[in-house]
């Protein structure tokens, strides 16, 4: 139900990693995810610890999902010198194409210990259902 779009993005995740570069808004790090389907609902969780409910943007243009966030580096008053710092900052971003048969009218979002949980119902029009076969007896007779 859910498509990756870019084939490349895994190997360039690696890269920043590797690199220690931060995410920019021209150039934002991929967020990790995981994705599964919980009987009628796909559930889409991504890690973004140390990021406040208020730096997350979650938008949907047609079948187009797109999460981003931004951690910015913590208040430091004078005095205070940086010994190490290896927790990613700057702007995380990840885009999933959305199969037709998700309802993306109806997303919900839940954001708690660091990981935003998107979950997204299957339509109605894409749950299997019976069809029924009408008998001889159901059909009226047309007299000439």
């Amino acid at each position: 139900m859910l498509m990756r779009t870019d084939p490349f993005r895994e190997m360039d995740r690696i890269v920043q990693q590797l690199s220690g570069a931060s995410g920019t808004w021209s150039k934002p790090s991929v967020m990790p995810m995981d994705a599964y389907r919980q009987g009628d609902v796909y559930v889409i969780a991504f890690d973004l610890p140390g990021v406040s409910t208020e730096a997350i943007d979650i938008d949907v243009e047609r079948n187009m999902l797109t999460v981003k966030a931004e951690r910015r580096p913590t208040g430091k008053s004078d005095g205070v010198q940086m010994e190490l710092s290896e927790r990613p900052l700057g702007v995380f971003s990840r885009q999933i194409m959305l199969a037709d048969t998700l309802d993306t009218e109806r997303i919900e979002a839940d954001y708690d210990a660091g990981v935003l949980t998107l979950r997204i119902p299957i339509a109605e029009r894409a749950k299997p259902r019976k069809i029924t076969i009408g008998g001889e007896s159901d059909r009226k007779q047309i007299s000439a």
